[in-house]
């Protein structure tokens, strides 16, 4: 009877052995899954320093905070080279994608338009919505027509039936910004000369 009790007992200290060797090793294989690229990795908080050239992705589940090593930061994010680290830090405005620094955007999300580094719903005054590119482009305004120029033929006022003429507006104050979307600056059309040349050339 005793040895059958004996034989109980250590099935089950082998069972409870097996047992916690099997949680250790999913326990281990977890912290190596968290802690690919990791120099330095808690148990808890996952990458505290990576290899030279990877970033440190931290991010927040409530009061935890958890670290990653990533070869390029994700949407949101930003990488900032350091002497002692390199880190993913995230862009301060929510509606940015991707941004070039703290406070300067490059991409949108949806339903936002680029305008110098800002990320907008409506486009600031004087700039039109690009659909296709997600972005706000200058517009400019000009002022009023020239009169009509002389009619002209090749650079002369005389000696053909038929000429050129010519009228511009400006855009005023600064010159306009490059890539503006501006209108029509310069008009032509089709003109009757109304005198010969001297000495009867045509």
């Amino acid at each position: 009877m005793q040895w059958i009790i004996f034989m109980l007992l250590l099935f089950i200290s082998s069972m409870e052995m097996l047992t916690q060797n099997r949680w250790k090793k999913q326990a281990n294989a977890g912290l190596l899954e968290n802690c690919t690229g990791c120099v330095l990795c808690s148990e808890d908080n996952g990458c505290i320093t990576c290899h030279h050239r990877l970033f440190l992705l931290i991010w927040r589940d409530g009061i935890r905070q958890y670290g990653m090593c990533v070869h390029t930061c994700p949407a949101g994010y930003f990488g900032v080279r350091g002497l002692e680290v390199n880190r993913c830090t995230k862009c301060r405005s929510p509606s940015c994608e991707s941004c070039f620094s703290r406070d300067f955007c490059m991409k949108c999300k949806d339903k936002f338009y680029l305008h110098k580094g800002q990320c907008f719903r409506q486009c600031p005054p004087s700039t039109a919505a690009q659909p296709d590119t997600r972005e706000c482009q200058e517009t400019c305004e000009p002022g009023p027509w020239s009169e009509w120029s002389a009619c002209t033929h090749e650079g002369r006022t005389c000696g053909c039936k038929w000429g050129v003429e010519t009228r511009v507006r400006e855009v005023p104050g600064a010159t306009r910004e490059e890539g503006a979307a501006c209108p029509t600056l310069l008009e032509t059309r089709k003109c009757r000369m109304r005198k010969h040349c001297p000495g009867g050339e045509h």
